[in-house]
């Protein structure tokens, strides 16, 4: 949660001077924000020193992270002010960005907007550096996913360019420094930095390194991670270029237009954005900053029903207005809500709601009974799961419960199984090869806990109850989980029999005869590459309809298998799917 520390006199004297500090942390509460600290009642303040207000800002709420967001948010809660229009400046030929194809090696997006006429003062320069900030550390994630470059327009002149160049091909004098480097030399130069040295390795490794010039070949930043000192703002800066480059263009704009309504307030027409153009290198003409608004359609309805309240359609769009949402009323009780652009972390109906509870206050909300007599109780999968653990421990048996994710290898190759393309649930970005895939069985987990404790005695005799994860194309979300039963064994010999023993005990705790007519489970000869050689079978079951299938295996691992997972001695399993059973 990012702590915004803000004038206290200045955002008194804003809101009018009607609080004292006790009064301001119960407005901060009703808005949904909370007052921290106020440094005046920490102590006497030093001569000079003035006193400073610590406000918790919720971690999506991006508006507010800085004192012009804050300020106009309260102020529009407060009705003091209406919600600002924002608005593009027409130009004829905008300041344009191409963007080089060598940039899809690193960091492929860029996009950029002008601030005409700023007037800039300590306070709001700070205020500037602080908001970018607070933006790199967390919509940005550390500048890996998007990084901001502010630039003085009257010391560099467009069209611009956005390439990727060797290290070496780059030349400039970073933001605050004498020395000319290159792009090696920048990385070396900031390893001592405290700051910047957290941001290298986005780029230190790369062949070619991002930069973006201007129309005589002067560099006006190395992102990620420093801008050129030739572009630096300065308190007498009057036109602001906001350059902003990314890997992905949702949160990219997001950046943008956070930044250019927080500050185009002090342009000299305010609220008012001169845009930018980016050629792609595909031909693609894009306008940034893009106002164009998000609309999300909802009832008064679902509104008053999910919050509570009784308002009419009318009382709603006020309320809403408090919020910054300019509402309307369309037939019937359809509400429809146009989002401003400093507001992203408004994605769906229940979004709505909340501002709607924190405009109504929440300790405006009648209280009433609840009618609805209801009794929880555990699904009937849990409770299925909880009567298979048991018996399972009740055996003797010991309980693992194991990674959900494990590497493709171990998932395929090392059971001496084929990845067909269809089963298995695959990580884009991992974080490590240990963690590529979903598990589709329970086997790779229960065999590495083993491979880690050789030091205890054996037999070994494990178990898990878990859920494993399959591709899925007729599922919302393409995948589906499985909730499956495994038991292992492993001694100086592989003991099928003890295995078997506890599969038994498991389907005679489910009343699952073990029979082949009528309802039970039987075991079928089958052959499974995990397996020994003629040292397997397919556990069947037929429900109560009839209908038979096949819910898991049993056998005794393949040698190969235990030379792959590095264990010594042999080992027997069973994995069935419980689900069957419920």
């Amino acid at each position: 949660m990012p702590t915004l520390t803000v004038d206290k006199e200045e955002l008194f004297n804003y809101l009018g001077n009607k609080y004292d500090t006790e009064q301001f942390g119960e407005l901060c509460f009703r808005f949904g924000i909370e007052l921290e600290e106020d440094t005046s009642q920490e102590g006497e303040l030093a001569p000079g020193e003035r006193a400073q207000l610590k406000i918790d800002i919720p971690a999506n709420r991006y508006d507010l992270i800085c004192y012009e967001g804050l300020s106009r948010a309260l102020g529009i809660y407060l009705g003091m002010e209406e919600t600002p229009s924002y608005r593009l400046a027409p130009v004829a030929k905008p300041q344009r960005i191409t963007v080089a194809k060598e940039c899809a090696q690193i960091r492929p997006y860029v996009v950029g907007a002008i601030l005409r006429g700023v007037k800039f003062t300590e306070e709001r320069y700070k205020s500037f550096i602080g908001l970018q900030d607070k933006l790199h550390n967390n919509l940005c994630r550390n500048r890996k996913l998007v990084s901001i470059g502010t630039h003085d327009l009257g010391t560099i002149q467009g069209p611009f360019t956005y390439e990727a160049q060797k290290p070496e091909d780059i030349k400039f004098v970073p933001l605050d420094q004498t020395e000319e480097m290159d792009g090696h030399r920048v990385i070396s130069f900031y390893e001592s930095d405290m700051h910047i040295r957290k941001f290298l390795h986005i780029i230190r490794d790369s062949p070619v390194y991002p930069v973006v010039y201007d129309a005589n070949r002067t560099v006006m930043s190395l992102p990620p991670l420093i801008n050129s000192n030739h572009s630096k703002i300065t308190l007498d800066t009057r036109d602001v270029l906001i350059e902003i480059t990314a890997t992905d263009m949702t949160k990219v704009n997001m950046v943008l237009n956070i930044m250019v309504s927080m500050f185009s307030c002090y342009c000299q027409d305010p609220f008012v954005v001169e845009p930018m153009e980016v050629v792609y290198p595909d031909g693609r003409t894009m306008v940034y900053p893009d106002y164009e608004p998000r609309v999300v359609k909802t009832s008064s309805t679902y509104l008053n029903g999910i919050v509570g309240i009784q308002q009419t359609d009318s009382e709603i769009v006020e309320l809403l207005k408090r919020m910054s949402l300019e509402a309307t009323i369309q037939s019937g009780n359809e509400i429809s809500v146009k989002l401003p652009l400093t507001r992203p972390d408004i994605l769906q109906e229940c979004d709505i709601a909340e501002d709607l509870a924190i405009a109504f206050g929440y300790n405006n909300i009648p209280r009433v009974q609840n009618n609805a007599a209801t009794v929880g109780k555990p699904l009937e999968l849990n409770t299925l799961s909880d009567i298979v653990r048991q018996k399972m421990a009740s055996c003797g048996w010991i309980e693992a419960l194991t990674l959900s994710l494990c590497s493709h290898e171990e998932n395929f190759e090392l059971l001496r199984r084929v990845d067909t393309g269809d089963e298995v649930v695959v990580l884009e970005n991992p974080k490590s090869v240990e963690y590529q895939v979903c598990r589709t069985s329970l086997l790779p987990g229960l065999l590495k806990t083993i491979r880690e404790n050789k030091k205890h005695p054996i037999p070994y005799r494990l178990f898990e109850v878990s859920d494993v994860v399959f591709k899925a194309g007729d599922r919302e979300r393409g995948t589906r989980n499985e909730r499956h039963a495994c038991g292992l064994f492993s001694g100086s010999s592989a003991q099928f029999e003890v295995t078997q023993g506890l599969l038994d005990a498991v389907m005679a705790a489910l009343d699952v005869a073990h029979a082949k007519n009528g309802r039970g489970y039987y075991l079928r000869e089958s052959e499974n590459p995990t397996y020994l050689g003629g040292r397997s079978a397919s556990v069947m079951y037929r429900d109560w309809n009839g209908a038979e299938r096949e819910i898991g295996s049993i056998g005794v691992i393949h040698p190969e298998v235990l030379i792959n997972y590095k264990l010594e001695y042999p080992v027997s399993v069973f994995e069935i799917n419980i689900e069957a059973f419920v």
